[in-house]
């Protein structure tokens, strides 16, 4: 049983969308297959991968510096016998070989893509969905069914009125979602609660609306915003100010008793931990949001999850970023709060199966092993260019 191949290749999933921060016109993904020589139905397994949306693809680096530390070892070192299967956490700890701590930058991304081929990979050798292989290895064969999931959408777009905004909106209501989230920050505050009031006239009740900043405010700012949603009674009010800006996360907790939410852009388990520590979160409350596309992949996603144990949190308040199959196994699987959900945007890579609809919020994953990339047809077909 052996790796016999890994092919990468980047993609483009721009769009004229924008949030408080950066546009998507020249956003990128990369895509990944981990070809075995495991045969299942005549043919060899294959797993695949991709990047979250808001980094764009890393295949130079893999090229460069990741994938050939796997490519080169012995494939004997990366054989799990208690399972028959490859073993995930040999091949993380090959990939991050000769690799010095900190700089969790863009080789997040890499490894993180990669690690998602390999659990693909994994789970499809072991001829089982990817939830139920991980609720049978961590959690004693407990999984959730079904996962709750809010729409994320309510970017910038230009021309895009109130009017558009409501349509986008009510379209998500009526595919079976019941929370839905909209981008703040790019416009001056009082046309931002505009907006915002537009979407309550749709969704009804401020419990039903998270907004997003994307980490674009200074402390002053992301207080002044606090102050003006407060009364609105929104679900959550996410990354205020910059990632890794713990005091100011703190300090706006200070002000604002509403529940909020971070953690997509903090790619270790350092520092979700860091975060914890100093960034004033409430465990009753707010949200934590950590991407395992985006940070290293799950190998470190499960050191993550221990962190947020050691700090006294439940799983439960995890709804992880990136709105793709990934993580709705990972929050099935180990029994995480929910997932994010993009229906529109970055297209084919969000979204879940097809056929699956959203029930009252809540959605359910295909018997099919692996991710089930293969029941999101136009996903599937763009994954299969990595070997056709």
């Amino acid at each position: 049983m052996r790796i016999v191949d890994i092919r990468e290749r980047t993609v483009s999933i721009a769009s004229p969308i924008a949030n408080a921060y950066i546009d998507f016109s020249k956003m990128t993904c990369s895509t990944v297959a981990v070809v075995t020589d495991v045969i299942r139905d005549g043919k060899p397994v294959v797993g695949f991968g991709f990047n979250s949306n808001g980094r764009y693809g890393a295949g130079a680096l893999m090229r460069e510096r990741i994938l050939p530390r796997v490519l080169e070892a012995d494939p004997l070192t990366f054989v799990d016998e208690a399972y028959d299967n490859l073993d995930p956490f040999a091949i993380h700890k090959a990939l991050m070989s000769n690799e010095k701590p900190g700089g969790h930058g863009e080789r997040s991304v890499a490894v993180g893509t990669i690690d998602m081929a390999v659990w693909d990979a994994v789970a499809k050798i072991a001829g089982v969905p990817l939830y139920r292989l991980l609720a049978d290895r961590f959690r004693g064969g407990v999984a959730d069914e079904k996962v709750w999931v809010y729409a994320a959408g309510g970017y910038y777009y230009p021309g895009k009125d109130y009017t558009q905004l409501q349509d986008e909106m009510r379209s998500y209501l009526d595919r079976g979602y019941r929370v839905v989230k909209m981008k703040i920050g790019a416009v001056p505050l009082a046309e931002d609660l505009k907006r915002v009031e537009a979407v309550l006239d749709v969704v009804g009740s401020g419990d039903r609306l998270a907004v997003d900043a994307n980490g674009r405010f200074d402390l002053d700012t992301a207080i002044a915003y606090a102050k003006a949603l407060k009364p609105y009674g929104l679900f959550w009010y996410e990354e205020a100010g910059d990632p890794l800006d713990y005091a100011l996360q703190a300090a706006l907790a200070e002000h604002y008793d509403r529940p909020m939410a971070t953690g997509e852009n903090l790619f270790s388990h350092q520092d979700a931990r860091n975060l914890l520590r100093y960034g004033g979160m409430r465990p009753d409350r707010d949200y934590l949001q950590f991407d395992c596309a985006l940070s290293y992949g799950l190998v470190e996603y499960m050191r993550t999850l221990d962190v947020v144990a050691d700090q006294g949190w439940s799983a439960r308040r995890i709804v992880p970023h990136g709105g793709h199959q990934m993580s709705l196994n990972i929050a099935a699987g180990l029994q995480l709060g929910g997932n994010e959900s993009y229906p529109d945007v970055f297209q084919p890579f969000g979204g879940f199966a097809d056929g699956v609809p959203v029930e009252d919020g809540y959605v359910g994953l295909p018997d099919l092993p692996g991710v089930g990339f293969e029941a999101k047809s136009a996903l599937y077909a763009t994954l299969r260019k990595l070997v056709d």
